[in-house]
């Protein structure tokens, strides 16, 4: 692996397999522990604990980095920034749903440079950063790289998304429905899924009207790496914008045109 981020990745890698262990061993726990946020999402013992992992090993591995975890906010200041996300898709964790997962990026000088999702009870994890490409496998040395498709047409396109209640909250679910009854194929696979799935060339597009940055840093490179491009709603390139709009490339304008606000 040739990239002045190769160690940056593997480090990821190896926080992922500590995470992984952790996480695992509380899913399904009968004991876990559920709380709820201000925000009135839930929060468990697990999400705790794998980003206090996180931190800690960061702490002593990257000490002059700074890091910005969803439970346990941001601590230090550097143009490098860790943005974690413990435990994507808690409310799947909560009901015994596998999809869910650890996000792990790196933001340099402003650019998401290197991304990681592992999805232990899945057995998959994607990968990518700046200059290395991007890849899934169970590890590092056993990963086939990945590849958009090349889908040019909505009509013959495959659309995954998380729910419609945000599209409401943005006054877009007029557009949201009608855009979604245009694609030939539309799942709610949900949260990092839907991305990963873009990366792979299995569908085509994505979108989610409201995210924070944890949701989305570790997505950017991989979805990009693999020749995918990853915007707001709004068409701002990366993971700044609040909202997410990932695609093969090819239809991405056409999405951006069909969710825009619809003139007073």
């Amino acid at each position: 692996m040739s990239s002045r981020f190769a160690d940056d990745l593997r480090l990821a890698h190896v926080l992922a397999d500590a995470v992984d262990q952790l996480t695992m061993s509380r899913f399904k726990a009968q004991d876990l522990e559920i709380s709820t946020k201000p925000d009135l999402t839930e929060v468990t013992d697990a999400d705790r604990a794998a980003e206090q992992l996180v931190r800690s090993q960061l702490s002593r591995s990257r000490s002059r980095d700074q890091v910005i975890g969803e439970e346990f906010g941001s601590t230090g200041a550097s143009p490098r920034q860790w943005v974690i996300d413990p435990i994507d898709g808690t409310s799947n964790f909560v009901r015994g749903v596998p999809v869910w997962g650890t996000l792990i990026g790196l933001i340099e000088d402003g650019r998401p440079v290197v991304g990681l999702v592992s999805a232990p009870s899945l057995g998959r994890r994607w990968w990518g950063g700046e200059g290395v490409g991007a890849w899934t496998g169970s590890r590092i040395n056993s990963a086939s790289r990945l590849q958009v498709s090349t889908v040019d047409a909505v009509e013959e396109a495959s659309l995954s998304y998380s729910s419609l209640h945000g599209w409401a909250d943005r006054d877009r679910l007029p557009q949201m429905l009608n855009l979604m009854q245009r694609f030939w194929r539309t799942r709610a696979y949900g949260d990092f899924w839907s991305y990963m799935l873009v990366a792979e060339g299995a569908v085509d597009a994505a979108c989610e009207p409201e995210l924070a940055l944890h949701d989305m840093v570790a997505l950017v490179p991989i979805v990009t790496e693999a020749g995918g491009r990853f915007t707001s709603l709004e068409g701002e390139d990366g993971p700044f914008g609040g909202s997410a709009v990932a695609t093969n490339g090819l239809l991405h304008e056409e999405i951006l045109g069909a969710l825009a606000p619809r003139e007073a």
